[in-house]
């Protein structure tokens, strides 16, 4: 079935208060009461309103409906998940009771399927109850204490509605594990500090999505961190060991004679140590830095390698 907007219907903003929903109701069932109105679609339009004001007037059934119809838009095809009509029973002596007929297949999918569909007034043989909406946050978390794990405090802002159906922010403190070898991209689940369940319902979950920081001296990609390495002319054309900074401290490293620039070395597992999964690698990518030739004894020096050690990198380049 398709999917009704209510806040269309009444000609409301989804952010009006409980006031405004009355006003504009009182307004529209004056315009299209069956009894006295001459618009051509007047009783079509008088049920549909009735309906809508019996969902936007509490602020429980409004919460719900805002929940379930989050994801869909006017016209596209609606199906509430299983256990969202108990509990509900409906019977005439609403503001909007007509005794022309009942409610919308969209509302008792929605709400149930009650005895004695006679109009829009209700009264309740149970109480629906469903699950809170899950929230969603981001994160943003450091190299390092992705590396080693950590608990953060965080300070959020949660969506709720207030006694006059107007949606606000609360202000949330909470303290986060964050696990050790986490990536970015991975959402850590937090059960039940989501949004508050209806009527005895349990609460959403928190979802957050992990975000690395920048870091000053490392990339990452996936598991894996980069790390771009310096070295002199005569360590890359002689080779040698250094001392290579890593997210677990400093360890050997081998450089090959002969380097090239842009070469890379892998530290197997030195990269971020994900639980139960292999760990990342490190590589190092060398650099290599010549010294500047700003004294004369070092220009003299250039120049005498110049002449003892003829070599053109740009051959293969032709021309």
């Amino acid at each position: 079935m398709d999917y009704k907007d209510y806040y269309a219907v009444m000609g409301v903003a989804r952010e009006a208060t409980q006031d405004e929903i009355k006003r504009a109701y009182r307004k529209l069932a004056r315009k299209y009461h069956p009894d006295v109105s001459k618009e051509a679609n007047a009783e079509r339009r008088f049920k549909e309103l009735g309906e809508a004001y019996e969902v936007l007037r509490d602020p429980e059934k409004r919460a719900a409906y805002d929940q379930l119809g989050k994801n869909w838009r006017a016209g596209q095809d609606f199906r509430p998940p299983p256990g969202w009509d108990a509990g509900f029973e409906f019977s005439g002596g609403g503001p909007a009771d007509t005794g022309r007929g009942g409610f919308s297949d969209f509302f008792e999918s929605l709400f149930g399927q009650g005895a004695n569909h006679r109009g829009a007034g209700f009264s309740r043989g149970g109480r629906v109850s469903g699950r809170g909406e899950d929230h969603h946050a981001r994160v943003e978390v450091s190299l390092e204490d992705a590396f080693n794990g950590a608990t953060l405090g965080l300070k959020l802002r949660i969506p709720e509605y207030d006694a006059h159906g107007r949606l606000t922010g609360r202000l949330r403190n909470l303290q986060v594990k964050i696990p050790r070898g986490v990536t970015s991209g991975k959402r850590i689940r937090l059960a039940g500090q989501g949004g508050a369940g209806f009527n005895g319902g349990p609460a959403g979950d928190l979802f957050l999505e992990v975000t690395l920081k920048p870091h000053a001296r490392y990339q990452v990609d996936g598991k894996d961190v980069f790390l771009n390495l310096p070295v002199t002319p005569w360590e890359a054309a002689l080779g040698g060991k250094l001392k290579v900074p890593t997210l677990g401290g400093a360890v050997d490293l081998n450089i090959p004679a002969g380097a090239r620039s842009g070469q890379k070395l892998r530290l197997k597992g030195r990269g971020l140590a994900v639980p139960k999964e292999a760990a990342g690698d490190q590589f190092v990518v060398l650099q290599i830095v010549a010294p500047p030739a700003d004294t004369e004894a070092k220009r003299a020096l250039y120049e005498q390698m110049a002449r003892e050690m003829p070599f053109n990198p740009r051959a293969h380049l032709g021309g």
